[in-house]
């Protein structure tokens, strides 16, 4: 099953690109093959509950580049990055796996996984069961899911296929409409995109705008633009599971030391 889109300029762009890519792929690999691979990869990690702990839940995503900034990382070694973002304490992990927009990868997804114990998200532009099937095959823990790339069809389909394989998708909306067609589907982990991925504007004032309208049986995730502790501290006061954050440790020479530093007070 393939979803159509009706989004705007920067994310039809990317979703026409991811298209094609998904389209050759499933010629050279069928879907049967990665159901099979499905059947042998490992255990799935528990994506919700790392996201429900107590304290600062943080998922710390490895992204080499992004469509408005360019290359954040020109050294970009997947598997070193997850395992010390563990250790400074990070929730979850989110790996860009997208290739021409996020000069992502696959197997950085792969080689992360490998070096931690957290769960890892597989973060693209999921618009084709075979991706799902993919995701799973390759270890993922779980996926994301864009409303705004998706048809109403699509989306509950890709949430049932996920919880199917024991993942629970992040399922992304930018306004109250994505929002409402979010909770329609039965979305269970929300997150909430501070960037309009038609124009790639962020506006933090986006989570505390739509966080009183998800429910409290949520789980809650504010995404981009966030920059300190106090960030992060007023959003988890505000009602929110976890943040997660890309940008701001992949521009850092230190993604460890900076994630350490977002994750405690200043005065300590």
């Amino acid at each position: 099953m393939v979803s159509e889109t009706k989004s705007g300029n920067v994310l039809d762009r990317i979703v026409e690109a991811r298209r094609a890519s998904v389209a050759h792929r499933k010629r050279v690999l069928p879907e049967a093959v990665l159901r099979m691979g499905a059947g042998k990869a490992e255990p799935v990690r528990d994506f919700p509950g790392a996201l429900t702990r107590e304290g600062l839940n943080v998922i710390a995503e490895l992204k080499k580049a992004s469509p408005s900034r360019g290359v954040l990382r020109a050294e970009f070694d997947a598997a070193t990055l997850a395992a010390e973002l563990e250790q400074a304490g990070a929730a979850a992990l989110s790996v860009l796996t997208e290739e021409e927009f996020f000069q992502g990868d696959l197997n950085y997804m792969r080689q992360a996984r490998k070096r931690v114990a957290v769960p890892v998200l597989r973060k693209d532009f999921i618009i084709d069961a075979w991706q799902i099937w993919e995701s799973r095959a390759t270890n993922a823990d779980t996926f994301l899911l864009i409303v705004a790339a998706l048809t109403q069809d699509s989306l509950q389909s890709f949430l049932a296929l996920g919880r199917e394989l024991g993942m629970e998708p992040l399922v992304e909306i930018h306004s109250r409409a994505e929002l409402d067609r979010a909770l329609a589907a039965d979305a269970r982990i929300i997150g909430v995109n501070n960037r309009d991925l038609r124009t790639l504007e962020v506006r933090v004032e986006t989570s505390f705008e739509l966080i009183e309208l998800i429910p409290d049986d949520r789980i809650a995730v504010a995404e981009s633009g966030l920059r300190s502790h106090e960030d992060l501290r007023k959003l988890r006061a505000a009602g929110f599971d976890a943040s997660l954050i890309g940008e701001q440790l992949m521009t850092q020479p230190n993604a460890a030391a900076a994630l350490s530093a977002l994750l405690k007070p200043p005065s300590e």
